[in-house]
């Protein structure tokens, strides 16, 4: 793709831009560019999940326009907690904890963006910030911060509005990530921060603290905190988080929870999550029905693809395909593969059973059925069903790791014991 600040109209028309310093400034920036960019993500869990997609889709709309990505895991400001959005003082992790998050959320990152060490990079603060010295740091850096101005942020002044408190570590957060920013624009000439929304503030501290200290001019925005359209965080499920990390949900989950998505977010979703072209996007959405599910799995295998790759994200579309549309005629390599995605999804009914085993104890042992007596009402209703197959002896003996149904929606899998 073509460089410059063209990018900059591409992210707003796709959504992704909610608050920026000085819009004119940042294009002119882009257009003589290349800018180095930067965006920063605390390793306090061991996976980053869908929530975190918006900035690092930005980020990656960027790289592909010719600018450099700088992607700072807080190593060090982990250690302190960032307060913004929580109404208590995060847990503390230990050094061997975070350093453990840092380098899974390193490997989720590389799906998305290129960090060669060229065209972008990642780096710990922990480098700098550790071997700060307290006083040394307070008169050279805490000088330039209002402490007027800190408590009537918005994460601040909630906190003591509510009377939930704001432990002192958690007060300095502010200005580690500020002084985030003026590293970064010392060592590496990065000029452009983005983040959450909720960043808005801590954001703003290290523009001001480049001016201040280096009398240069640096750029600023935010991305949208999502919402799906029954008001719930983006990424958050009745079952948990929308993790990354294919160990916490499978490849084939993460391709349910896109397809998933109610009819309303799915243009919305296809420009925040995708990089399909806007009339691609306007073309799967034109419809509705038929049509908008078509777009929804349109949705899910490019969702899937940028995070787990395109061959786990066809093995995804192919496991839901079978599910949830053709169930027969599969010959003995697509049924083993069918077993293989969904052998790590999360099912309700899934069961280890000791092959060959009768087909009325498979029922029971996944939990299809509550007894064998109504297990074998269900094969003499014609409801009983073996990779799409109608199961019509009730006697029948299952000798393969099977998808199996009961009724038309109910599925289990068989797995072989041991």
């Amino acid at each position: 793709m073509a460089g410059g600040g063209e990018v900059l109209d591409i992210l707003e028309r796709r959504g992704f831009i909610r608050q920026v310093t000085d819009r004119e400034a940042l294009r002119r920036a882009l257009d003589e560019g290349p800018v180095t960019f930067y965006v920063g993500f605390d390793p306090t869990g061991s996976s980053l999940h869908v929530g975190h997609l918006v900035p690092i889709m930005a980020m990656a709309w960027l790289q592909r326009h010719g600018h450099r990505a700088l992607v700072v895991l807080g190593g060090g400001t982990a250690r302190v907690g960032d307060p913004s959005g929580k109404d208590r003082t995060r847990e503390m992790l230990s050094p061997e904890a975070i350093a453990r998050n840092l380098e899974a959320q390193r490997a989720q990152l590389a799906r998305f963006l290129d960090l060669d060490g060229e065209r972008g990079r990642v780096l710990d603060n922990a480098e700098w910030l550790l071997p700060l010295r307290y006083i040394d740091f307070l008169r050279e850096i805490g000088r330039h911060f209002s402490v007027n101005k800190m408590i009537k942020s918005e994460g601040a002044r909630q906190r003591l509005e509510r009377d939930q408190g704001l432990s002192f570590i958690e007060f300095n957060y502010h200005l580690l990530q500020s002084y985030d920013f003026l590293v970064l624009h010392q060592r590496h000439g990065c000029t452009l921060q983005l983040g959450g929304d909720d960043q808005w503030f801590n954001i703003l501290g290290g523009v001001e603290l480049i001016r201040r200290v280096a009398g240069a001019q640096a750029h600023a925005f935010t991305v949208p905190l999502v919402l799906t359209a029954d008001g719930r965080k983006m990424g958050k499920t009745e079952k948990g988080a929308a993790w990354l990390d294919p160990d916490r949900l499978s490849p084939y989950d993460y391709y349910q929870y896109w397809i998933n998505v109610a009819d309303a977010d799915v243009r919305r979703f296809l420009h925040l999550y995708t990089f399909l072209d806007e009339a691609r996007i306007a073309e799967l959405t034109a419809g509705e029905g038929e049509a908008l599910r078509e777009a929804k799995a349109v949705l899910a295998f490019e969702a899937t693809a940028l995070a787990h790759g395109e061959d786990a994200a066809r093995d995804a579309r192919f496991a839901s395909r079978i599910l949830f549309g053709r169930r027969g005629g599969l010959d003995a390599e697509e049924r083993r593969r069918v077993v293989g995605v969904l052998r790590g999804a999360a099912m309700d009914h899934k069961a280890e059973v000791a092959l060959p085993a009768p087909i009325l104890d498979v029922y029971v042992a996944l939990g299809l059925c509550a007894s064998k007596g109504e297990a074998r009402r269900l094969v003499r209703q014609g409801g009983a069903r073996v990779w799409g197959e109608v199961v019509r002896d009730e006697h029948a003996v299952l000798d393969e790791e099977a998808v199996v149904w009961a009724g038309r929606k109910r599925v289990g899998l068989v797995l072989r014991a041991g």
